[in-house]
């Protein structure tokens, strides 16, 4: 069994963790950290959990961590570079949710994330905790970067278009809405129900932190300079996210032949599931599940290509989407604990 410690367990983040790994087949809970919680029982404040994690919440100098296989960080910006060194001379693995561990560029860090990177030294070791993009480097990796939400969606999106040199990488639109736990769980007048129900708004347009991040992972697909502009959007919704993106064609490339760069390129990827040419993928067909779902379109048969990318922002967005990377550090098979079928209605 993979013993496994989470900290922060008491934003969606880490109950979607603990959601997960409370009927993982080869995980066993030891350690869930929350300074302000200690001592309560983890079912007390989340009853979805009563009967699978008997454990209670600990004080981070109390949870052993070091004891762990590997820890999950499901915690704000900044705590997980703080404790690495100590874990990682332990021998534990770490899968960061947050950003310390993603963006390789200390400078570009800091920059967007307004916090001095106390681990410069760890993050060659880092790696990108993106599946389908970087399968054989997770599988050895001590420290995994997990991506975020809406970076999934776009690098997903364009990759197979980008290593196919189709499109012109320099002009990319991506257009994206997520549901308001993307934001996390906390007191914050946005967050609401009164603000953001029944409600529509763009956020970030003059410039997000998932930018950069995107930028430099979908600069490794290509030679060309990328050209992103990317507007995130929250909808009055708990949970999903549908990005649009659209990109420039560059070469003389017919409907089958696009449909066949992404059929072929996710042919074997158990969460990619390419729909069929025009289709119109739902947020809510993949709602609770580590399934992402990709369709194409081309309006009036013109130079654009429209990606229509959706998946569960908590689950494939992040708490899915780092079991997944534990699953391949460990050796498991790669669905293993992450095959639920989406909750429909």
């Amino acid at each position: 069994m993979i013993k496994v410690g989470i900290v922060g367990g008491t934003g969606y983040t880490g109950v979607e963790l603990l959601r997960l790994l409370a009927t993982h087949p080869h995980a066993q809970l030891q350690a869930v950290t929350s300074r302000k919680e200690d001592g309560m029982p983890i079912a007390d404040m989340y009853p979805s959990l009563r009967g699978r994690v008997a454990l209670a919440f600990s004080a981070p100098e109390k949870a052993r961590l070091t004891e762990c296989d590997v820890v999950f960080f499901a915690t704000p910006h900044g705590v997980a570079m703080a404790q690495a060194p100590e874990l990682l001379e332990a021998g534990v693995k770490l899968i960061d949710l947050a950003a310390d561990f993603r963006l390789q560029d200390t400078a570009v860090f800091e920059k967007w994330y307004k916090l001095q990177h106390s681990c410069p030294e760890l993050l060659k070791q880092a790696v990108y905790g993106l599946p389908e993009l970087n399968r054989s480097a997770i599988k050895n990796a001590r420290i995994i970067g997990n991506p975020g939400c809406y970076p999934t969606t776009m690098q997903l999106g364009l990759a197979p278009l980008l290593k196919a040199d189709v499109v012109d990488a320099s002009h990319l639109i991506a257009d994206c809405k997520s549901g308001v736990s993307g934001g996390g769980r906390k007191t914050e007048i946005g967050m609401l129900f009164s603000e953001a129900s029944d409600n529509f708004k763009a956020y970030g347009v003059s410039g997000h932190r998932h930018s950069p991040e995107t930028v430099e992972q979908l600069g490794k697909l290509t030679d060309k300079k990328i050209g992103l502009l990317f507007t995130p959007h929250l909808v009055p919704m708990i949970r999903g996210m549908h990005s649009t993106i659209y990109a420039r064609l560059t070469k003389d490339i017919d409907n089958a032949a696009l449909q066949a760069l992404f059929e072929d390129a996710y042919k074997d990827e158990p969460f990619v599931d390419v729909m069929p040419f025009g289709s119109h993928p739902e947020t809510r067909s993949t709602r609770g599940s580590n399934m992402l779902r990709i369709a194409l379109h081309r309006p009036d048969n013109g130079d654009t290509l429209v990606v229509l990318v959706v998946q569960d922002n908590l689950v494939k967005g992040s708490a899915g989407q780092a079991v997944q990377c534990m699953n391949l550090m460990f050796g498991l098979e790669e669905t293993t604990g992450l095959l639920h079928v989406p909750v429909m209605p």
